[in-house]
């Protein structure tokens, strides 16, 4: 089928149909009949001619650190109901967490096979903010904050500094603290320095885990083994929380008795482990949906302006603390 033979048969303009497809204006009466003849025959567009005729891809290239996290599917849901609704598709590039891949992948969207690109990013080198300026299409930031580049982020050091405060309302007068490398600004350092505020911590009571629950076990393994005394654990993620509460419970240790513990992020299996995990509830749905929205704003410059979001959290009071 042809755009010509589509107007056709639904007895409208070639012109129409255009405008139809593009998603620009036309009246409902003639966007009802041409939807009903698209659906009949099953046409669909040639991306290559659009992008010929409109300079336009209507793609949107999206960088993940890794697909099997539960807050990234969560920002992808919300980044992908925007650009379904404005007839945009998504393309999903996922890095492992290994930052090489990242600047592959900027490397790949940047000229062009993409109309805008949104970055969900853990580390930033000046390799990579070499990489974001640039850029030669629009970029949001998603997760991270930078200068001088559209970003949409988190309260981490807040989550952080209220989740300590109530090991300290529990009377938890011995904390230890599991984390992720300070490279990563958001989820290492902020909720680090967000902790160390509420409580001062020396270094022997500091474990580093990747973001895996294996991580948190063994992290937990190695910091309990040389500070068995500590009655409140601070853990970057709910994830790492998760794996270290499987090697207390090994140790026959009783959850919040013997031990506290709490997460950041308010995955699902925070609310289905036993006890259920307090943690910070952080809007990911919510934020993938801003970053969406922003990008589709710049790429049909309806505001061009750089904007620095910070989304707050909740508190989820419930059973390990």
């Amino acid at each position: 089928m042809t755009i010509a033979q589509i107007a056709e048969k639904a007895g409208v303009s070639k012109s129409a149909v255009s405008r139809y497809l593009n998603n620009g204006y036309i009246s409902e009466e003639k966007r009802n009949i041409i939807q009903k003849v698209i659906e009949e025959t099953g046409y669909i567009p040639s991306t290559q001619a659009q992008t010929l005729r409109t300079g336009k891809s209507r793609m949107i290239g999206v960088i993940v650190p890794r697909i099997d996290s539960d807050s990234i599917s969560r920002i992808v849901a919300g980044i992908s109901e925007v650009l379904e609704e404005n007839n945009y598709r998504l393309l999903l590039a996922n890095t492992q967490n290994r930052p090489k891949k990242e600047l592959e992948y900027l490397d790949v969207f940047k000229n062009g096979n993409v109309d805008a690109v949104i970055f969900i990013a853990t580390i930033i080198t000046n390799a990579h903010k070499k990489a974001i300026k640039n850029c030669n299409v629009p970029i949001v930031l998603l997760g991270q904050q930078m200068n001088d580049i559209s970003c949409i982020y988190n309260d981490d050091f807040g989550a952080a500094y209220e989740l300590t405060k109530l090991f300290i309302e529990h009377n938890r007068d011995k904390l230890g603290y599991i984390g992720v490398t300070n490279k990563d600004k958001a989820a290492g350092l902020e909720r680090f320095s967000g902790f160390k505020k509420a409580y001062d911590i020396t270094d022997d009571y500091i474990e580093i885990s990747d973001f895996s629950l294996d991580g948190g076990y063994n992290a937990a393994k190695r910091l309990l083994s040389r500070k068995s005394e500590i009655n409140g654990l601070f853990c970057a993620t709910d994830t790492i929380a998760i794996g270290a509460m499987r090697f207390l419970k090994e140790q026959n240790l009783k959850i919040p008795d013997d031990i506290a513990v709490v997460g950041i992020g308010d995955s699902k299996l925070s609310q289905i482990v036993s006890p259920q995990l307090t943690t910070a509830k952080y809007y990911y749905y919510d934020s993938g949906k801003q970053a969406a929205k922003h990008i589709l704003n710049i790429i049909n410059n309806v505001d061009n302006h750089t904007i620095q979001v910070k989304f707050g959290f909740e508190l989820c009071i419930r059973e390990t603390i």
